[in-house]
């Protein structure tokens, strides 16, 4: 079986369109279906017709309840500049959803523990990067029952394995912040228990201009997208 997994779609309706078009079987979200993009009510409507099981992440929480998105200093400003943008763009049904996804989800695969959250197992708001000193790591992941933990939030993919644990990143879909612009999301292959890392090319030119036809901070918006990061 391959299992894709996404996170971080940021309202890119484009991107999250090529990222599905990798084959696999069956789809999980790691969190943050809004904010930055131009199309969030179809992200969500997307993630809801399609009963994909997701987590919630600090944009959803956000935009679900109104409380603040924790976000970093060098994107908060984005967040907070958008948030009506993005509160306009989605009705009330899409907020409900936002606010009824779980922290986490856990299920076995191949005889493995497979943990899915945002941020950390103990936090929507902390990131794990793959620079993040081990010793931090360690601190995040204490008391967790699962041999694979999956996150998002940093809008940053890699592997790594700490302590016995193998973590996954997919990256982002719909911001990259690794430097490559294009839509990133992991494949799982449950038959060798192996991540591949996988960047998908998307119509980054619609994607900007929605952004420039209807949305705030829009030069901002649009370099970061075209840079990566």
């Amino acid at each position: 079986m391959r299992i894709l997994f996404i996170s971080d779609i940021h309202g890119n309706k484009e991107a999250l369109d090529a990222v599905l078009q990798v084959p696999h079987d069956e789809v999980f979200c790691l969190g943050d279906l809004a904010d930055y993009g131009p199309s969030p009510a179809e992200c969500i409507d997307y993630i809801m017709d399609n009963n994909i099981k997701t987590v919630l992440g600090n944009h959803d929480a956000a935009v679900g309840s109104g409380i603040d998105c924790g976000c970093g200093y060098k994107y908060k400003h984005l967040s907070t500049g958008t948030r009506d943008y993005t509160w306009d763009a989605i009705a009330e049904e899409h907020r409900e959803f936002l606010r009824q996804l779980p922290f986490e989800l856990k299920f076995e695969c191949g005889g493995k523990k497979l943990q899915l959250v945002h941020g950390s197992p103990r936090s929507n708001y902390e990131y794990i990067k793959p620079e993040t000193p081990e010793g931090e790591v360690s601190g995040m992941l204490a008391g967790m029952d699962a041999d694979i933990l999956l996150v998002g939030h940093s809008h940053i993919p890699f592997v790594r394995v700490v302590g016995g644990i193998t973590i996954i990143n997919p990256g982002s879909v719909g911001q990259s912040r690794d430097g490559d612009p294009r839509a990133s999301c992991v494949v799982f292959d449950t038959g060798p228990m192996q991540a591949e890392i996988i960047c998908c090319d998307y119509d980054i030119e619609t994607t900007c201009r929605k952004i420039r036809e209807m949305m705030p901070h829009s030069g901002e918006l649009v370099a970061i997208l075209r840079r990566g990061y």
